[in-house]
């Protein structure tokens, strides 16, 4: 079985993810909230910052769990599939990065 044929890396913290993507999506409602409410600029931003830190440290997990899972079970497969998923990492690290 390839690794593209296994479950995900982070299926084993999956309701952990779901939970902390929850309370992003409140952070994200919370924001409405206070444009809609006309709130101060900078109070605003302290959220949006807050939030930023939330999907990083998510970001950050998810990474951690592709390469101890996805890029550990494709070198143990083959070169090739090592060779891709090292590169959708450093694509993924690019992303994060420039974000």
């Amino acid at each position: 079985m390839s690794v593209s044929e296994t479950q995900h890396g982070y299926i084993q913290r999956k309701d952990d993810y779901l939970k902390r993507l929850r309370r992003i999506e409140g952070q994200a409602r919370g924001l409405q909230r206070m444009v809609e409410e006309e709130q101060y600029c900078i109070d605003i931003l302290t959220q949006v910052s807050a939030m930023t830190k939330a999907l990083h440290a998510v970001s950050l997990g998810l990474l951690e769990e592709h390469l101890g899972h996805c890029v550990v079970g494709a070198a143990r497969s083959s070169d090739e599939e090592a060779e891709q998923k090292v590169t959708e990492a450093m694509d993924a690290i690019a992303r994060l990065v420039r974000s």
